[in-house]
């Protein structure tokens, strides 16, 4: 196993590093000047040339993609350019938002998305299970940013039930502990900003669940499809056995490994497709933050988060292939 955990490891670095060229070009070909957004429409050509070099966007191309690849193995990320502080230090107070409201999700897309797949299997062609197919299909078309703000109208706006955005009303003030708001205020014992911070949670948590949701139903759906067609199942069944007990004990056991690939996989995307859920929620993360990036042609922003976000996915599809040997016995490595 250590053997081949040390082969994943190498195997990161030309992966990141081909992440990191990726970032890098893109970047250039986006149209505008992040010295002309800093120093704004009416400076001089003179104060923009100033800027340029004070920034080092001067040299040539490949000098700044090396001094970028330099800094990173230094684990330094740079400055921002806007605001002038570091990325790194940026990630590290950002990080938990992003990671609290995948995880709310990607929980939303479990428990609703295996039993939903698990009902459609068992009632294969029945109307379980042409309603868990026209769902998934559904959830998988909607536009994640059309979504949102409908569920913004609907919740926040009509009935008032839900805030429309932030992580925690203005009237509470927690220390943070761990960055996850939900687990600091069970930490502080504070119940009312505990419910405060859940309330908030929900919308977004949602709208972000919805595709990894309508994909695990359909996984889901599929690999028990596959297992209750196995001889086993049938002697299992023929032995007199309940049919609760074959499907839970024999059925969706032997149906976990692609369950559980994708709910990894569809995790690592969750972090990486949390821009557009953070930036119409407001909510403080690395997706707002790398949008805004963007936005302002802040370079040293969108190159460190992607690769943080980048590193982050791979590491999660490391994490899956050595859950196989835990779900699966016969499986080594």
């Amino acid at each position: 196993m250590w053997q081949y955990l040390l082969k994943r490891l190498l195997g990161l670095v030309p992966v990141v590093f081909g992440i990191t060229l990726a970032v890098f070009v893109l970047l250039r070909f986006i149209p505008g000047d992040p010295a002309i957004v800093l120093a704004g429409e009416r400076a001089t050509p003179e104060q923009i040339d100033a800027l340029r070099t004070q920034l080092g966007l001067d040299r040539p191309g490949y000098i700044q993609y090396f001094a970028f690849v330099g800094n990173l193995l230094q684990l330094k990320l740079g400055n921002s350019i806007l605001s002038g502080i570091p990325v790194l230090d940026e990630i590290r107070s950002r990080w938990a938002a992003t990671f609290e409201l995948s995880i709310a999700a990607m929980f939303v897309s479990i428990v609703l998305g295996i039993p939903a797949g698990m009902i459609a299997a068992v009632r294969k062609n029945r109307w379980q299970d042409q309603m868990t197919i026209a769902g998934s299909l559904l959830g998988v078309s909607l536009p994640v940013y059309w979504l949102g703000l409908l569920l913004i109208y609907l919740f926040s706006v009509s009935l008032k039930w839900l805030p429309p955005s932030g992580r925690i009303s203005i009237g509470f003030d927690i220390q943070p502990i761990t960055g996850f708001y939900v687990l600091d205020t069970l930490l502080r014992f504070n119940l009312p900003a505990f419910i405060d911070v859940i309330t908030h949670l929900i919308l977004p948590a949602l709208t972000l669940g919805t595709i990894p949701l309508a994909i695990v139903a359909r996984i889901t759906r599929s690999a028990m499809l596959e297992v209750l067609s196995q001889d086993y199942i049938r002697t299992a069944k023929a032995k007199g056995l309940s049919d609760r007990l074959v499907i839970f004990r024999h059925a969706l056991k032997n149906a976990l490994l692609p369950i559980n690939t994708t709910i990894g996989l569809q995790f690592g995307t969750l972090l990486s497709g949390a821009v557009l859920t953070e930036t119409i929620f407001s909510w403080a993360g690395i997706g707002s933050w790398i949008y805004d990036g963007i936005l302002a042609r802040d370079y040293p922003v969108v190159q460190g988060g992607v690769v943080f976000v980048a590193i982050v996915f791979v590491l999660i599809n490391l994490l899956v292939d050595l859950s196989y040997a835990i779900i699966d016995p016969r499986i080594r490595y």
